[in-house]
């Protein structure tokens, strides 16, 4: 994949063009100018407009073709009439960058499709590269340049920050910008990608990972148009270290639809997204809310990979709604050692001193208490997050002086944790808790959702070394649909295995094969058209013996006759009866965002209704594919639940691994592969295909 340069003017330039300027600071043309001005921007700003000398105080232009100097950055608000015209002036002069605020192109019809292609293509021509159209444009906060018409840029209480936001919809990432600050979250700068003709927010992504006053960037997002983009930009993100949280909406078919006519985007299968942002450490979420949440822990830059927490609260109630919600989320409670909880009880005998370490009520009458309890959570706990509960006694003039005290002192011997204060009262005094190095949160649910998410950055930045991708080359897809046969002789040869089997034209052939095999055989009609063979009585299991193979061959040629006359009949299939197992599924499809996506579950009503299935990307190694395969929910069946035996994890993994392998390398013809079922058998007896169906693209 090539991808194209992104200048770093873009955030940074020294001269910005306003094509379509307005002296009016209310328009549209105006505002840009108005705000730059406010803000005290130090480069040059160059309006264009040629009825006028002036714009708010500024020489004017008549045209591009009469700038003084090469802008680098230009704005065009022109009507869209004139949209083409204002692109080729500036390709002409060398311009590096443009902002389009001019709307009506993908989004609207293909007329407007057209006219945006043809836009894209001027500015690819001259190397100059296009935000927009139908976008609010960008800002960045530290050096007061505005691209933008949005409101939010100079709007009191704004101020620089190290939080990059990226939205491909520009009313609602002006909503989010607003509600972030409202909350203590202030960007270092804000892009509003809009229909993404060039632009994308992949490419926003990778510039903000290598901006120097991003810490954190924030994406929002209703579709992806470059899956393999998005992919390297987060894991350029990643090499710099900076947490990406993402809110990716039109999950369901609704929403779908509607993020398809607001950007002339994909939306893209929800669970294939959900599953690859979680491979590469972006953490998702639902909310405006969460995201806040998020990106303000986020801003203390602490990502514990080992992410045990420790509570320490004056309400028994709240330990139990933390307790609940971290096991839900998967963190880690381990309970204080014993000779802690020993001294703990000395000082306070009505203490619960296990984690949740309980104070009580009584901390209100001798607040030294949290000294020596916190210390012993730092020092002999070991706790990597601190959550402090202590609702509106944290906020009572007195007892917030001393409880700041304390904990700030603990804080200072343990700069290396994460510390969280749950709660409630006066503004000015839980800022102060804040200025001290403690988020604050008035919800104990909110605020552990918070901290899990900064152990899901904390283990994506440990780097756990994976295990090498298994290399499966030479596949030569057939060029119509293979029959179950053909599939998993093709599936063998990358190492995927199936129960001794043959294909068998004639009746006596199939009688000397199951003969060979050894009885009990299962009889499967072959045919490249019938593929879900069962829906016709086209498998018969447990055929016991050589007259019932006779009459079983027989049976099935007239079974798919009549249900499906038109179909190509190759035969029977002759495969051994494979008994005992667990039964799961594997699978791939090929996803138009990130091609193919490998998955795993058990088999039954474990996919059928539960869906009980894990999803990644392909191709990966057997590591990741155990790991898949234990975090399922049905997973204790397979790890010898109730006395059942163990399976074989290791041969199920590498067959798991296989199979992400020869998608990749079967190329883009390859769209769809269904082993339903898998037999993994008791451990050391390996894994068996059972069933296998792999749709390809005809040539």
């Amino acid at each position: 994949m090539t991808t194209l340069s992104i200048p770093d003017c873009l955030l940074h330039p020294n001269s910005v063009a306003v094509i379509g300027a307005s002296d009016d600071p209310i328009r549209i043309g105006g505002r840009p100018i108005a705000s730059m001005l406010a803000k005290g921007f130090a480069g040059r700003i160059l309006p264009v407009n040629p009825n006028r000398a002036t714009v708010q105080g500024l020489p004017a232009y008549p045209s591009v073709a009469a700038l003084p100097e090469v802008p680098d950055v230009a704005i065009i608000a022109v009507p869209g009439e004139h949209a083409v015209t204002a692109v080729q002036a500036l390709a002409d002069r060398g311009t590096k960058a443009a902002i389009m605020f001019t709307a009506g192109f993908a989004e609207v019809n293909d007329e407007g499709a057209a006219t945006q292609a043809e836009m894209v293509a001027i500015a690819r021509r001259a190397g100059m590269r296009l935000l927009g159209p139908n976008t609010l444009g960008m800002v960045n906060m530290h050096n007061g340049f505005v691209g933008s018409f949005s409101g939010f840029a100079s709007a009191t209480g704004s101020r620089p920050g190290r939080v990059g936001i990226v939205s491909q919809s520009g009313a609602y990432g002006s909503h989010l910008v607003t509600s972030a600050m409202e909350a203590g979250v202030f960007p270092s700068s804000v892009v509003m990608t809009g229909n993404e003709a060039d632009l994308n927010v992949a490419d926003i992504v990778r510039l903000f990972a290598a901006d120097p006053n991003t810490d954190v960037i924030a994406v929002y997002a209703e579709g992806i148009s470059d899956g393999p983009g998005l992919i390297e930009a987060f894991r350029a993100a990643h090499a710099a270290r900076k947490p990406v949280v993402m809110m990716k909406v039109g999950r369901s078919e609704v929403g779908g639809a509607a993020a398809r006519s607001h950007t002339a985007s994909i939306a893209g299968d929800d669970a294939v997204i959900s599953a690859v942002l979680d491979e590469l450490g972006v953490v998702r979420v639902r909310t405006t809310e969460e995201m806040l949440d998020i990106l303000r822990l986020a801003g203390r830059r602490i990502f514990p990979a080992n992410n045990s927490l420790g509570v320490v609260t004056v309400s028994g109630g709240a330990g139990v709604i933390v307790s609940d919600a971290a096991e839900e989320l998967g963190i880690p409670m381990p309970e204080m050692p014993a000779a802690a909880q020993a001294r703990m009880r000395k000082l306070l005998p009505i203490c619960a001193a296990r984690n949740p370490v309980d104070v009580t009520a009584q901390f209100i009458n001798d607040t030294t208490l949290v000294t020596p309890f916190t210390e012993s959570m730092m020092a002999e706990g070991g706790y990597a997050t601190l959550l402090a509960f202590f609702s509106y006694a944290a906020a009572v003039p007195g007892v917030a002086d001393s409880l700041l005290q304390q904990l700030g002192d603990v804080r200072k011997r343990y700069p290396d944790r994460l510390y969280v204060l749950v709660a409630r009262g006066d503004p000015t005094i839980l800022a102060r808790f804040e200025e001290a190095g403690f988020t604050v949160f008035g919800d104990p649910s909110r605020a552990v959702t918070a901290i899990a998410a900064m152990g899901r950055f904390g283990e994506a930045f440990a780097g756990n070394t994976l295990a090498p991708v298994p290399r499966v080359t030479n596949v030569t897809l057939p060029r119509q649909a293979p029959t179950e046969a053909e599939a998993k002789a093709l599936l063998a040869k990358a190492g995927i295995p199936s129960a001794p089997e043959r294909a068998c034209a004639e009746m006596e052939v199939a009688v000397a094969a199951a003969r060979e095999i050894g009885f009990p055989v299962v009889l499967k009609i072959l045919s490249p058209d019938i593929i879900h063979k069962s829906e016709i009585g086209g498998v018969l299991l447990n055929v016991a013996n050589e007259g019932a193979v006779r009459e079983g061959f027989a049976l099935l040629l007239d079974r798919a006759a009549k249900a499906m006359p038109d179909a190509r009949i190759e035969g029977v299939l002759v495969a051994k009866q494979m008994n005992g197992g667990v039964e799961c599924i594997m699978g791939i499809n090929r996803d138009p965002v990130f091609g193919p996506i490998a998955m795993f579950g058990l088999g039954g009503v474990f996919v059928e209704v539960l869906k009980d299935v894990v999803l990644r990307r392909c191709p990966f190694g057997p590591d990741v594919a155990e790991q898949m395969i234990r975090s399922i929910k049905g997973a204790p069946l397979l790890l010898g639940a109730r006395g059942r035996p163990v399976a074989d994890i290791a041969a199920l993994a590498q067959a798991l691994s296989q199979l992400s392998a020869f998608a990749v390398a079967a190329g883009p013809r390859l769209q769809s592969i269904d082993l339903n079922p898998v037999l993994a058998m008791p451990h050391g007896q390996g894994v068996y295909a059972v069933d296998a169906v792999i749709e390809v693209d005809p040539e």
